[in-house]
């Protein structure tokens, strides 16, 4: 009896195959084939598979005897192939159809991840029957898994980032806080850290803006404090608020006397114009203590913030609205602005 069948079913059936007649010659190729090696079909098997295993197959009779049997194989002209890579390793399975025909169907063996990478190969490309398609899902199933991991370490990343950024940050000012100054301290402390410059300001007359408009207003102030302060120094230098109405500006890198009383003069002029709060001005001032990390042999940050508060104070027993500079063994007078 005389098989025929018909090649759109043939290729419904099984979409990754060449089909050949006695002499080797393709007659019809797969249309997932087709997809990854394509012009296969009129030119000699030989020419399109290089057969790796069994030894010794270079005629379609050489191959009818090892029918049913495992071939190990690679395609000569596969698509999507990177630069320095080898083709995709494959296995293959030929079958005899009639007396005349032979139908070599290859599929993937350990190189399935690649080749699904290489040609996005979906289980549309494969036989429903082909264990490849159960790969397939399971890789699916990997690639899915694996982001989903990715997006919940991502969320928790950032979780993590911005609770601790909220840690170090003062909310009412958006500021630095006291455990962040606190921190770099201790980081600057190190004998090989830079140098530095440290001033300490406490506000002046904010007491009296509480009592007569409300904590509201006192809020309202300490933020545009925030602001003014923030203007006067560099990007990288840190302006933190670390009391009720205190703030420590720090800035490394600093070994200049004269600019940090420049900085002071200036924060405490601008401190003094008037700020404006549902039409009542607020005013205030400033008394500022200063230190350089050049003038300890030992840097200690609880010695450092202990003369900068003994200079600080110094400015408000001289009538407050003046700056201090702060020496391991001696405070000595700055000038009013």
């Amino acid at each position: 009896m005389r098989l025929s069948i018909e090649s759109d079913l043939l290729d419904a059936l099984v979409p990754f195959h060449l089909l050949m007649d006695r002499a080797g010659r393709i007659a019809n190729v797969g249309r997932s084939f087709e997809r990854i090696a394509p012009g296969a079909r009129g030119r000699s098997l030989f020419d399109v598979i290089d057969l790796r295993r069994p030894a010794g197959i270079a005629t379609a009779a050489d191959l009818r005897a090892h029918i049913g049997e495992r071939l190990d194989l690679r395609l000569t002209e596969e698509r999507n192939v990177p630069p320095g890579r080898a083709p995709t390793r494959m296995r293959g399975v030929v079958y005899p159809v009639g007396t005349e025909w032979l139908l070599l169907v290859p599929y993937f063996g350990a190189d399935i991840a690649e080749a699904v990478a290489r040609h996005g190969l979906t289980a549309r490309d494969l036989a429903e029957f082909d264990l490849t398609v159960e790969v397939l899902f399971l890789l699916e199933a990997r690639r899915v898994v694996l982001a989903e991991h990715a997006r919940q370490d991502d969320q928790l990343r950032r979780a993590r980032s911005e609770a601790e950024r909220q840690a170090i940050t003062d909310k009412l000012t958006g500021l630095s806080n006291r455990r962040a100054l606190d921190r770099r301290l201790g980081e600057l402390s190190d004998p090989e850290g830079p140098p530095f410059g440290l001033m300490h300001l406490d506000l002046d007359y904010f007491k009296a803006i509480n009592d007569r408009l409300g904590h509201a207003a006192g809020d309202f102030v300490l933020a545009e404090v925030g602001r003014i302060l923030a203007r006067q120094v560099r990007d990288g230098d840190m302006v933190a608020r670390v009391g009720g109405d205190e703030f420590m500006i720090l800035l490394e890198g600093c070994t200049d006397l004269a600019l940090m009383q420049a900085i002071a003069v200036r924060i405490i002029s601008e401190l003094e114009h008037p700020i404006l709060y549902q039409g009542c001005e607020c005013r205030i001032s400033g008394s500022i203590g200063i230190t350089l990390s050049e003038f300890y042999d030992r840097l200690d940050p609880d010695q450092l913030i202990g003369d900068l508060d003994t200079a600080l104070y110094a400015s408000k027993n001289q009538g407050r609205a003046r700056y201090n500079v702060a020496r391991p063994t001696a405070i000595e007078p700055g000038s009013a602005h």
